[in-house]
C-alpha cells in the first residue's frame, strides 16, 4: 500500500507492505508491531488528555513514530538518506498529530490486506 502524506508543505509517499516488519526489525533491531502498538495507545491517551500536548507522551513512542514514519518513507523513495536523522531535518515542522494517524491508516489498511489474502488462501484450500 502506498499513501502520499502532506508534511511541512510537501508531499512524501510512504509504503507499507509485507517487507515493513523486516525492514524494521533488520534497521532498528525491533518490533514494528510491538511499537505501533505502544504508539497508538500513547498517541490515544495524549489526545483523551485534551490539552494537545505531545509532552504527554512517552519519549520511546515519539522515537518509535520517527522510525516507523522513515522506513515507510524510505520504502516508497530509496533516495532519501540512510540516516534517518537527515531526512527528518528536511521538514522545518514533522507533526506527530498529523502524520501519525495517516501513518496508522495506512498500516492498517496493509493488515487489512494480508487479512483478506489469507482468508482467500484458506478458502482455496478448504480451510
Amino acid at each position: 500500500m502506498k499513501k502520499d502524506i502532506l508534511i511541512d508543505g510537501k508531499s512524501v509517499p510512504f509504503v507499507a507492505n509485507g517487507a515493513t516488519p523486516w525492514r524494521y526489525r533488520a534497521r532498528f533491531h525491533e518490533d514494528i508491531f510491538k511499537d505501533i502498538s505502544r504508539l497508538t495507545e500513547d498517541f490515544s491517551k495524549a489526545q483523551e488528555s485534551g490539552d494537545g500536548s505531545v509532552s504527554l507522551m512517552q519519549v520511546g513512542s515519539l522515537e518509535a513514530f520517527e522510525k516507523i514514519a522513515y522506513i515507510m518513507a524510505k520504502q516508497a523513495d530509496p533516495d532519501i538518506p540512510d540516516d534517518p536523522a537527515e531526512w527528518l531535518e528536511r521538514f522545518e515542522f514533522f507533526s506527530i498529530y498529523e502524520v501519525l494517524p495517516e501513518i496508522i491508516f495506512l498500516w492498517n489498511l496493509n493488515l487489512e490486506q494480508k487479512s483478506e489474502a489469507k482468508k482467500n488462501i484458506e478458502k482455496q484450500i478448504g480451510r
